[in-house]
């Protein structure tokens, strides 16, 4: 089998770094993009090629994209989690931060580096199964990967003419540098080495649609379609809990 060339945003930590490690294994020429200059230097030797750049900044992205000739799968994965702690004092500014970071980002990177996939080429998105259900706090990451699965869809019919393939991954709760400052309980969590796998199994499947781990989504999914007053009583409960359990921490 040929050598592919795999692109992957937010390689540096989490599930992206999981990624590179599982691809660099497999002998692939690794393309690792992120913002650390610190943690990007220590993929340099084992990176086909590092990107350095900001995803909110276009004008790095383009500069970037340069040198980048043909690749077979893009992987955009990089993103940001933050809540809204006070919803009736919103915080217009964390909204826009995220929407900006997860979504407004994605039309750049696309504009960039969507023309150096090949025929039969893949572009896989990250999002994340809190789409499938809504979770209190949530507005700003929610709504934010919301939009990137309904990218992914309309994307993936106009791309049909290209023959490119689209995969729109909801992984569950996973062990990261941003479920780390999670002050709630995360049932079923894998480790990025776990969910990677699962990833790596799908794309190669040429999956247009990852969801794991089927036992947490498959019950959001059940729940998705009960009337309401059955799931939101928990999620609000569990959700009040949680901050409870923060503020006696705090005293």
């Amino acid at each position: 089998m040929a050598i592919q060339n795999v692109l992957i945003t937010g390689a540096t930590s989490g599930i992206g770094l999981a990624l590179f490690e599982k691809y660099t294994n497999q002998g692939e020429n690794v393309i690792a993009c992120g913002r650390n200059p610190g943690k990007m230097a220590l993929l340099e030797s084992r990176s086909y090629k590092t990107c350095l750049f900001d995803i909110t900044e276009p004008a790095q992205i383009a500069a970037a994209a340069q040198d980048i000739k043909e690749l077979d799968i893009l992987i955009l994965n990089a993103g940001d989690c933050r809540y809204v702690d006070d919803v009736k004092n919103f915080d217009g500014e964390l909204f826009s931060n995220i929407i900006n970071t997860n979504l407004s980002s994605l039309g750049a990177l696309l504009q960039y580096f969507l023309p150096k996939v090949k025929k039969g080429g893949q572009v896989v998105f990250v999002s994340s199964s809190a789409t499938i259900l809504p979770f209190p706090r949530s507005e700003a990451y929610g709504a934010s990967k919301a939009g990137m699965d309904y990218l992914a869809n309309s994307l993936r019919l106009d791309l049909l003419e290209h023959d490119i393939d689209v995969t729109l991954v909801h992984p569950g709760f996973v062990s990261t540098p941003l479920t780390d400052k999670n002050d709630f309980a995360m049932p079923f969590m894998l480790t990025s080495e776990q969910a990677a796998s699962r990833m790596l199994i799908g794309i190669e499947k040429r999956k247009k649609y990852l969801h794991f781990p089927k036992r947490l989504t498959l019950i959001m999914k059940l729940f998705s379609v009960l009337p309401s007053f059955l799931w939101q009583s928990l999620i609000t409960k569990n959700d009040r809990s949680s901050k409870s359990h923060t503020r006696e921490d705090q005293v």
